[in-house]
């Protein structure tokens, strides 16, 4: 079974620096694009930043010169490097990937768990 595995989230003060990482566990054959959403409390889930499988990116327009999407397509791994964060920044953050073939199963989109973003001096 495929899973995508976060880590990389915590506190940090404004105008500081977080990576995120997603990996994707399993047998996997190909995978298309991946990206981050947050959602802020009482918010919508909202795109952040997307890749695709020939490295071509697309940001929100709040992120775009802050944050670097990148992905090491031999570990099946999307990063997220989160520069001069703010504290609208603070949200659950979540990877997902889309168009994954496995050995057993073809899986539309995949999401992680989440991982906590807070951004507070």
């Amino acid at each position: 079974q495929v899973q995508l595995v976060e880590s990389g989230g915590g506190l940090v003060q404004p105008g500081g620096s977080l990576r995120l990482s997603c990996a994707a566990s399993g047998s996997i054959f190909r995978l298309n694009a991946m990206g981050w959403y947050h959602q802020a409390p009482g918010k919508q889930r909202e795109l952040v930043a997307v890749i695709t499988s020939g490295g071509n990116t697309n940001y929100a327009d709040s992120v775009k010169g802050r944050f670097t999407i990148s992905r090491d397509n031999a570990e099946n791994t999307v990063y997220l490097q989160m520069n001069s964060l703010k504290p609208e920044d603070t949200a659950v953050y979540y990877c997902y990937a889309d168009g994954i073939q496995s050995d057993r199963r073809y899986y539309p989109r995949l999401w992680g768990q989440g991982t906590q973003v807070t951004v507070s001096s």
